[in-house]
Protein backbone atom coordinates (compact mmCIF):
# COMPACT_ATOMS: atom_id res chain seq x y z
CA UNK A 1 0.00 0.00 0.00
CA UNK A 2 1.30 3.63 -1.07
CA UNK A 3 2.17 5.56 2.02
CA UNK A 4 0.22 8.73 0.40
CA UNK A 5 -3.23 6.94 1.42
CA UNK A 6 -2.09 5.65 4.25
CA UNK A 7 -1.39 9.09 5.95
CA UNK A 8 -4.52 10.22 4.16
CA UNK A 9 -6.22 7.83 5.78
CA UNK A 10 -4.74 8.09 9.35
CA UNK A 11 -5.93 12.06 8.75
CA UNK A 12 -8.98 11.19 7.78
CA UNK A 13 -9.44 9.11 11.23
CA UNK A 14 -8.27 12.00 13.00
CA UNK A 15 -10.27 14.46 11.65
CA UNK A 16 -13.36 11.95 11.96
CA UNK A 17 -12.17 11.63 16.00
CA UNK A 18 -12.09 15.96 16.58
CA UNK A 19 -15.40 15.93 15.00
CA UNK A 20 -16.73 13.03 17.43
CA UNK A 21 -14.59 14.79 20.52
CA UNK A 22 -16.20 18.33 19.98
CA UNK A 23 -19.60 16.69 19.58
CA UNK A 24 -19.14 14.72 23.10
CA UNK A 25 -17.86 17.80 24.68
CA UNK A 26 -20.55 19.95 23.20
CA UNK A 27 -23.02 17.29 24.51
CA UNK A 28 -21.87 16.89 28.14
CA UNK A 29 -21.81 20.67 28.32
CA UNK A 30 -25.01 20.83 27.33
CA UNK A 31 -26.03 18.40 30.11
CA UNK A 32 -23.97 20.31 32.69
CA UNK A 33 -26.22 23.56 31.55
CA UNK A 34 -29.13 21.44 32.41
CA UNK A 35 -28.24 20.42 35.45
CA UNK A 36 -26.15 23.54 36.86
CA UNK A 37 -27.33 25.95 35.12
CA UNK A 38 -25.58 29.09 32.90
CA UNK A 39 -22.45 28.43 36.01
CA UNK A 40 -21.70 25.16 34.25
CA UNK A 41 -17.71 25.17 33.37
CA UNK A 42 -17.01 28.98 34.89
CA UNK A 43 -13.80 29.31 35.80
CA UNK A 44 -12.75 27.05 33.10
CA UNK A 45 -11.37 29.83 30.62
CA UNK A 46 -8.12 29.88 32.03
CA UNK A 47 -7.20 26.11 32.10
CA UNK A 48 -8.60 26.01 28.08
CA UNK A 49 -6.30 29.04 27.26
CA UNK A 50 -3.42 27.13 28.45
CA UNK A 51 -4.19 24.31 27.17
CA UNK A 52 -5.00 25.74 23.99
CA UNK A 53 -1.63 27.51 24.20
CA UNK A 54 0.31 24.49 24.93
CA UNK A 55 -1.14 23.09 21.37
CA UNK A 56 -0.12 25.91 19.49
CA UNK A 57 3.36 25.96 21.09
CA UNK A 58 3.81 21.90 20.12
CA UNK A 59 2.65 22.49 16.67
CA UNK A 60 4.30 25.53 16.17
CA UNK A 61 7.91 24.06 17.37
CA UNK A 62 7.46 20.59 15.13
CA UNK A 63 6.06 22.61 12.41
CA UNK A 64 9.51 24.27 12.73
CA UNK A 65 11.49 21.41 13.34
CA UNK A 66 10.32 19.92 10.42
CA UNK A 67 10.82 22.73 8.32
CA UNK A 68 14.09 22.76 9.19
CA UNK A 69 14.90 19.30 8.47
CA UNK A 70 13.49 19.65 4.79
CA UNK A 71 15.74 22.65 4.57
CA UNK A 72 19.17 20.60 6.22
CA UNK A 73 17.94 17.89 3.29
CA UNK A 74 17.59 20.34 0.60
CA UNK A 75 21.24 21.92 1.13
CA UNK A 76 22.90 18.33 1.57
CA UNK A 77 21.62 17.31 -1.94
CA UNK A 78 23.43 20.25 -3.48
CA UNK A 79 26.82 19.29 -0.92
CA UNK A 80 26.46 15.48 -2.14
CA UNK A 81 26.53 17.24 -6.23
CA UNK A 82 29.15 19.67 -5.56
CA UNK A 83 31.91 16.89 -3.72
CA UNK A 84 30.46 13.96 -5.98
CA UNK A 85 31.18 16.41 -8.77
CA UNK A 86 34.71 17.96 -8.03
CA UNK A 87 35.84 14.36 -6.62
CA UNK A 88 35.22 12.99 -10.39
CA UNK A 89 37.06 16.04 -11.95
CA UNK A 90 40.04 15.38 -9.78
CA UNK A 91 40.54 12.05 -11.05
CA UNK A 92 42.54 13.66 -14.08
CA UNK A 93 45.32 14.09 -11.47
CA UNK A 94 45.54 10.60 -11.24
CA UNK A 95 48.02 8.15 -13.51
CA UNK A 96 45.61 7.50 -16.64
CA UNK A 97 45.71 3.83 -16.45
CA UNK A 98 44.10 4.18 -13.53
CA UNK A 99 41.42 6.46 -14.56
CA UNK A 100 38.61 4.28 -16.78
CA UNK A 101 38.02 2.03 -13.55
CA UNK A 102 37.67 4.79 -10.94
CA UNK A 103 34.90 6.60 -13.51
CA UNK A 104 33.11 3.27 -14.09
CA UNK A 105 32.97 2.76 -10.75
CA UNK A 106 31.86 6.66 -9.67
CA UNK A 107 29.19 6.30 -12.55
CA UNK A 108 27.69 3.30 -10.39
CA UNK A 109 28.29 4.83 -7.14
CA UNK A 110 25.92 8.14 -8.54
CA UNK A 111 23.19 5.48 -9.96
CA UNK A 112 22.45 3.43 -6.72
CA UNK A 113 22.87 6.50 -4.59
CA UNK A 114 19.98 8.29 -7.08
CA UNK A 115 17.91 5.00 -7.47
CA UNK A 116 18.10 4.54 -3.41
CA UNK A 117 16.59 8.05 -3.08
CA UNK A 118 14.14 7.55 -5.82
CA UNK A 119 12.86 4.44 -3.81
CA UNK A 120 11.75 6.20 -1.03
CA UNK A 121 9.81 5.78 1.07
CA UNK A 122 10.04 1.86 -0.24
CA UNK A 123 12.80 1.58 2.89
CA UNK A 124 13.64 -2.06 2.08
CA UNK A 125 14.49 -0.91 -1.71
CA UNK A 126 16.29 2.27 -0.99
CA UNK A 127 18.70 0.02 1.67
CA UNK A 128 19.43 -2.13 -1.15
CA UNK A 129 20.83 0.55 -3.48
CA UNK A 130 22.31 2.37 0.17
CA UNK A 131 24.72 -1.39 0.24
CA UNK A 132 25.19 -1.38 -3.46
CA UNK A 133 26.94 2.42 -3.04
CA UNK A 134 28.49 1.33 0.09
CA UNK A 135 30.58 -1.54 -1.77
CA UNK A 136 31.31 1.16 -4.69
CA UNK A 137 32.35 3.53 -2.12
CA UNK A 138 34.67 0.51 -0.42
CA UNK A 139 35.84 -0.15 -4.13
CA UNK A 140 36.90 3.72 -4.81
CA UNK A 141 38.67 4.14 -2.20
CA UNK A 142 40.84 1.21 -2.46
CA UNK A 143 41.58 1.94 -6.02
CA UNK A 144 42.20 5.75 -4.83
CA UNK A 145 44.96 4.86 -2.50
CA UNK A 146 46.43 2.13 -5.15
CA UNK A 147 46.47 4.83 -7.77
CA UNK A 148 47.97 7.41 -4.99
CA UNK A 149 50.81 5.56 -3.37
CA UNK A 150 54.34 5.83 -4.71
CA UNK A 151 53.54 8.70 -6.71
CA UNK A 152 53.54 12.76 -5.51
CA UNK A 153 52.30 13.35 -2.63
CA UNK A 154 50.13 16.55 -4.03
CA UNK A 155 48.24 14.34 -5.39
CA UNK A 156 46.78 12.08 -2.72
CA UNK A 157 46.25 15.13 -0.72
CA UNK A 158 44.10 16.58 -3.68
CA UNK A 159 42.04 13.75 -4.73
CA UNK A 160 41.42 11.36 -1.15
CA UNK A 161 40.94 14.59 0.76
CA UNK A 162 37.80 15.04 -1.75
CA UNK A 163 37.13 11.36 -2.02
CA UNK A 164 36.18 11.58 1.78
CA UNK A 165 34.66 14.53 1.61
CA UNK A 166 32.17 12.90 -1.00
CA UNK A 167 31.78 9.80 1.54
CA UNK A 168 30.93 12.15 4.47
CA UNK A 169 28.50 14.41 2.87
CA UNK A 170 27.05 10.86 1.90
CA UNK A 171 26.51 9.60 5.26
CA UNK A 172 24.91 12.85 6.56
CA UNK A 173 22.25 12.74 3.82
CA UNK A 174 21.44 8.91 4.67
CA UNK A 175 21.07 10.51 8.32
CA UNK A 176 18.84 13.56 7.50
CA UNK A 177 16.42 11.22 5.37
CA UNK A 178 15.77 8.80 8.14
CA UNK A 179 15.50 11.86 11.05
CA UNK A 180 12.30 12.90 12.17
CA UNK A 181 9.98 14.16 14.40
CA UNK A 182 10.22 11.51 17.32
CA UNK A 183 6.76 9.61 17.26
CA UNK A 184 5.94 10.34 20.98
CA UNK A 185 5.27 14.17 19.45
CA UNK A 186 2.98 13.19 17.27
CA UNK A 187 1.15 11.29 19.88
CA UNK A 188 0.84 14.30 22.22
CA UNK A 189 -0.15 16.50 19.56
CA UNK A 190 -2.79 13.82 18.29
CA UNK A 191 -4.19 13.54 21.94
CA UNK A 192 -3.87 17.54 22.82
CA UNK A 193 -6.03 17.93 19.69
CA UNK A 194 -8.63 15.61 21.02
CA UNK A 195 -8.69 16.84 24.24
CA UNK A 196 -8.84 20.49 22.86
CA UNK A 197 -11.75 19.30 20.85
CA UNK A 198 -13.26 17.82 23.33
CA UNK A 199 -12.99 21.53 25.13
CA UNK A 200 -13.98 23.27 22.31
CA UNK A 201 -17.03 21.36 21.89
CA UNK A 202 -17.84 22.03 25.63
CA UNK A 203 -17.56 25.81 24.91
CA UNK A 204 -20.35 25.65 22.50
CA UNK A 205 -22.58 23.93 24.86
CA UNK A 206 -24.21 27.64 25.55
CA UNK A 207 -25.09 28.01 21.29
CA UNK A 208 -28.73 26.94 20.90
CA UNK A 209 -27.71 25.90 17.16
CA UNK A 210 -24.20 25.01 15.95
CA UNK A 211 -23.27 25.46 12.54
CA UNK A 212 -21.56 23.27 10.24
CA UNK A 213 -18.27 25.77 9.78
CA UNK A 214 -18.30 25.52 13.92
CA UNK A 215 -18.33 22.23 13.95
CA UNK A 216 -15.67 21.33 11.42
CA UNK A 217 -13.37 24.01 11.51
CA UNK A 218 -11.20 23.42 14.59
CA UNK A 219 -10.43 19.57 13.74
CA UNK A 220 -9.90 20.72 9.57
CA UNK A 221 -7.14 23.55 10.18
CA UNK A 222 -5.63 20.98 12.16
CA UNK A 223 -5.62 18.03 9.95
CA UNK A 224 -4.10 20.40 6.78
CA UNK A 225 -1.59 21.28 9.38
CA UNK A 226 -0.42 18.45 10.74
CA UNK A 227 -0.56 17.04 6.98
CA UNK A 228 1.91 20.21 5.85
CA UNK A 229 4.30 19.12 8.67
CA UNK A 230 3.99 15.21 7.94
CA UNK A 231 4.61 16.43 4.00
CA UNK A 232 7.99 18.59 5.40
CA UNK A 233 8.54 15.43 7.11
CA UNK A 234 8.82 13.20 4.40
CA UNK A 235 9.27 15.26 1.04
CA UNK A 236 9.40 11.69 -1.45
CA UNK A 237 5.61 11.20 -0.29
CA UNK A 238 3.23 13.73 -0.81
CA UNK A 239 2.87 17.35 -2.32
CA UNK A 240 6.41 18.83 -1.13
CA UNK A 241 8.59 16.76 -3.17
CA UNK A 242 12.44 17.68 -3.73
CA UNK A 243 12.54 16.88 -6.87
CA UNK A 244 13.64 20.28 -8.67
CA UNK A 245 16.68 19.81 -6.09
CA UNK A 246 17.61 16.45 -7.08
CA UNK A 247 17.85 18.03 -10.47
CA UNK A 248 21.67 19.04 -10.01
CA UNK A 249 22.78 15.15 -8.71
CA UNK A 250 21.20 14.41 -12.52
CA UNK A 251 23.21 17.10 -14.03
CA UNK A 252 26.47 15.69 -12.48
CA UNK A 253 25.60 12.31 -13.23
CA UNK A 254 25.25 13.56 -16.86
CA UNK A 255 28.38 15.56 -16.99
CA UNK A 256 30.12 11.60 -16.45
CA UNK A 257 29.30 10.44 -19.43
Amino acid sequence: MSHTPRVLLLLLGLFLAMVASLEAGRRLGRRQLATVGMEAGAGLGPLEGAIFGLLGLLVAFTFSGAASRFDVRRQLIVQEANAIGTAYLRVDVLPAASQPALRADFRDYLDARLRGYHALPDLTRAHVEFARAAVLQASLWRQAVAATQGGDSGTSRLFLPALNEMFDVGTAREVAVATHVPAVILGMLTLLALFCSFLAGSATAKSPKVGLIQSVAFPLIFVVTLYVILDLEYPSVGLIRLDSVYQVLFDVRRSMD
